[in-house]
């Protein structure tokens, strides 16, 4: 066995695997998931569904928890959207987040914890605080898991 040609060799796919990885770009990540989900919301007021969904990964392993039921998959969370907030006729109230915090755990996923509140005529309808798990895909945030409560009635 030639040393040489297998060190070469080595060398070669070190090199092609270290240009295959993910590029990671340093930024601030609380400023933006903080207006990741500010458009998120102005998406929502303005009735647009796929804008609003765009922020979550798009893909069956994207999981959703509330009200003690486990969702799985993008579609899935798609339908149970458009079926509740965003049907034909449907009242949709307006949506505000607030009290965005954001955690970095590693250089490509955080955790951020905030609340939501649906506004109808200047009155809160519906509150609760909620944790999402993102992970930076290419030069913005997805939603890898969402676990929202409701604030008790």
């Amino acid at each position: 066995m030639n040393v040489g040609r297998w060190a070469y060799g080595v060398g070669a796919v070190c090199i092609l695997v270290s240009c295959a990885a993910p590029t990671i770009r340093l930024g601030d990540p609380q400023a933006e998931i903080a207006a990741m989900l500010a458009r998120s919301a102005a998406d929502w007021n303005a009735g647009d569904l796929a804008g609003f969904m765009s922020d979550y990964a798009r893909d069956s392993l994207t999981s959703y928890v509330t009200g003690g039921h486990v969702q799985y998959g993008w579609q899935p969370l798609y339908d149970h959207y458009q079926a509740t907030y965003f049907a034909p006729g449907k009242t949709r109230d307006s949506l505000t987040f607030e009290e965005v915090r954001v955690r970095p755990l590693t250089l490509d996923l955080a955790l951020c914890t905030a609340r939501f509140a649906l506004h109808r005529g200047g009155a809160v309808v519906a509150s609760g605080p909620f944790t999402l798990l993102l992970q930076q895909r290419g030069d913005r945030w997805q939603i890898l898991h969402d676990h929202t409560s409701s604030d008790p009635r």
